[in-house]
């Protein structure tokens, strides 16, 4: 089994059914191509453009969904966090814990996940470089945490535009053994759609590629069968159906 870190799911639960396709389809990647792909879902997107914006169905009703397909499908998974409360109950769940970018200097909230006793993925803000994740990194292993990955997802330039500086790649793979590369938030256009999140989803294959050339030894993927209609950064999805010549590209 090959030793690269893939994560894949849809951006926020939508609905069970939804996490059950894709959970089916990411079993049968794992045994075609003999990998382990960890099944991502959200089960609230706190760091939305607007109030009108979808969120997800919360935690108590998210987590018994992310349980359920755990069991049913044997996946590994991860949810994000966004108090620091929120650790201990999602740790019991899920097998990463994974602190979103804007909340990676979250003194608290880091503490609390690395207690969880659980792998830890912490995104890099859009405001640092990669050795500002030195940091974060150290804040976690500090606390008690014995795995840690770092995760690559752009930065911000100029309004409304993500541009991702690949040296960032190196920089934290001299930090982190796991340094895993955001391929579909790094396409985002930041509140560049008109009160939602926009994107740029036909550079995602690439971005994979290049992050490869600079040493990422992980991909995360957001993904759904029908990018155009779900309910949160459809625009920078990939969609499902590509997800596996997308891996075998990598491997």
């Amino acid at each position: 089994m090959s030793n690269t870190k893939f994560i894949a799911g849809p951006c926020v639960i939508e609905s069970y059914e939804l996490l059950d396709e894709v959970a089916r389809t990411i079993v049968g990647i794992n045994h075609e191509l003999g990998i382990d792909i960890v099944f991502k879902a959200s089960f609230d997107k706190a760091n939305r453009t607007s109030l009108s914006s979808y969120r997800g169905v919360g935690m108590e009703r998210g987590l018994q969904m992310l349980a359920d397909i755990s069991s049913k499908h044997g996946l590994r998974t991860l949810t994000d966090i966004h108090e620091a409360w929120q650790a201990a109950p999602v740790a019991e769940v899920v097998d990463i814990v994974q602190i979103p970018a804007f909340l990676c200097r979250q003194t608290d909230l880091i503490v609390a996940a690395a207690r969880s006793g659980k792998i830890l993925n912490i995104k890099k803000a859009q405001f640092l470089s990669g050795e500002d994740m030195r940091h974060p990194y150290n804040k976690a292993m500090e606390s008690g945490a014995t795995d840690v990955w770092l995760t690559e997802r752009g930065n911000m330039y100029g309004y409304n535009n993500l541009v991702v500086d690949f040296r960032n790649i190196a920089d934290m793979r001299r930090i982190a053994p796991t340094v895993v590369m955001d391929c579909t938030h790094s396409v985002q256009r930041p509140g560049g759609g008109a009160g939602v999140t926009a994107g740029n989803s036909e550079y995602i294959p690439a971005m994979a590629l290049a992050a490869k050339a600079f040493g990422a030894n992980g991909y995360f993927f957001e993904v759904h069968p029908e990018p155009q209609r779900a309910l949160c950064d459809g625009s920078n999805m990939l969609q499902l159906s590509e997800l596996q010549r997308t891996i075998s590209k990598l491997l």
